[in-house]
């Protein structure tokens, strides 16, 4: 796994190479229900429409808070964009991008994350233990755990205990 330096204080970059076909990691992920098994914050998806979700997250002290989060733009097997569409002032945009890895039947994904608040706004994240950038490596790794052995290990950046509770419930079917 590597981590890209920022290319602004707004953007967090990166990425994992993944040893399962492009077709099949796309698949997994574009099926927003699965994200839950592997998002350090994210407890449940709901599927609204074809582009719209209601994500449950868990914050810092227990809170919990819904987002609505919209598809703006897919091309299979290689990008799926999405945006919070629940408040413009905390505008957060996402990519994820998906490409033939260095060997074959491997993907590099890429996740590049587009936050608010820029330099304040992770200095506010920081006081409450919230590291966006250290949370998008450490999904992805979690990403690729799943999809290569069907379990999450990794439990750093992630609500106390969740991967402990899930560990038998989310199998990738190989």
């Amino acid at each position: 796994m590597e981590r890209t330096p920022s290319v602004d204080h707004n953007t967090i970059t990166s990425s994992v190479v993944i040893r399962r076909p492009v077709e099949q990691v796309f698949n997994f992920y574009r099926d927003f229900t699965n994200l839950p098994s592997f998002l350090g914050d994210v407890m449940k998806i709901e599927q609204i429409d074809a582009a719209t979700s209601r994500w449950t997250i868990q914050g810092p002290f227990g809170i919990q808070a819904h987002w609505r989060v919209r598809v703006t733009e897919e091309r299979p097997n290689e990008l799926i964009r999405y945006d919070l569409v629940s408040s413009s002032r905390l505008k957060t945009e996402w990519e994820i991008h998906f490409a033939p890895g260095p060997a074959k039947g491997e993907t590099e994904v890429r996740e590049v994350m587009k936050a608010p608040l820029g330099r304040l706004g992770r200095a506010a994240l920081a006081l409450i233990g919230k590291f966006p950038a250290e949370e998008v490596s450490a999904n992805l790794h979690r990403f690729k755990e799943l999809m290569e052995t069907g379990k999450v290990t990794d439990t750093s950046y992630s609500v106390a205990g969740k991967f402990a509770q899930q560990a038998n419930q989310h199998e990738v079917k190989k």
